[in-house]
């Protein structure tokens, strides 16, 4: 009898551990959540920290430069889950703009529960957005990024006051779609792991060097304006896409 009884305890005891060896073996479900991403702004390549009305002076052209805006186009944003398959994010536009608050932070809702690898984006705006006439949120050409006269979007605006220029500002309206002058440009980054679990807001920051406008450009005293597509938008728009880096993640 009491060989029976240990024989049913120990049974008992064998079949609650094989229930939670189980229940801890099964994947847990992550929720949909909220994915920010972040560009820090530094300027050459002491990486100052950028901020607009403050005086830098770039260090390959010796010219000294305040800028009162800088502002650009992030869209058709993307991420990699682990096993390899992409998830787009829907009606990804969106300004960074360091002269609003929160301007410099993008805020991507609803990403599906799980963890992602990659990240990629492009700078910009797609051709098909260029030509699809009046829209809203942040392709609304009432946001000011927009040439009604060209028919397309300005992808980078940068505008300020120098002495070295001869009016004593600068205005660089950067654009264009169509061609071998096309500004936008997708890049994809290697994030590590980011998971989306719906309890926190995960954090993507990049970092983005704005003084690689003139990394290969002219100066502000041979040209200090650009209103229109052409070879010195997409000189000054590549140097500046090419400088933009991942830093880290917050999960």
């Amino acid at each position: 009898m009491k060989f029976n009884l240990l024989a049913i305890i120990a049974l008992f005891i064998s079949v609650l551990s094989f229930t939670s060896c189980t229940e801890d073996d099964e994947p847990k479900t992550l929720a949909a959540g909220e994915v920010s991403i972040e560009f820090d702004h530094v300027f050459g390549p002491n990486q100052l920290p950028f901020n607009l009305n403050t005086e830098y002076t770039h260090q390959r052209l010796g010219e000294k430069m305040t800028f009162s805006m800088f502002r650009y186009y992030v869209s058709n944003v993307r991420l990699k889950k682990t096993d390899g398959s992409w998830y787009t994010v829907p009606e990804s536009y969106y300004i960074v703009d360091l002269g609003v608050n929160d301007g410099t932070h993008l805020h991507l809702e609803n990403i599906p529960g799980g963890e992602y690898t990659d990240i990629e984006m492009m700078f910009g705006v797609d051709s098909l957005r260029n030509v699809s006439g009046a829209q809203t949120g942040a392709l609304d050409p009432a946001k000011g990024m927009f040439w009604s006269w060209n028919s397309g979007y300005i992808m980078l605006k940068a505008e300020g006051t120098s002495p070295a220029s001869s009016d004593g500002s600068f205005a660089f309206h950067l654009g264009g779609f169509k061609g071998e002058f096309a500004v936008p440009t997708v890049k994809a980054y290697s994030l590590g792991k980011l998971t989306v679990d719906g309890d926190r807001e995960a954090e993507i920051h990049m970092v983005a060097n704005t003084g690689r406008l003139w990394h290969e450009a002219d100066g502000l005293a041979v040209r200090s304006t650009t209103h229109m597509p052409g070879a010195v938008a997409k000189q000054m728009t590549g140097t500046f896409y090419d400088g933009i880096v991942f830093d880290h993640i917050h999960n």
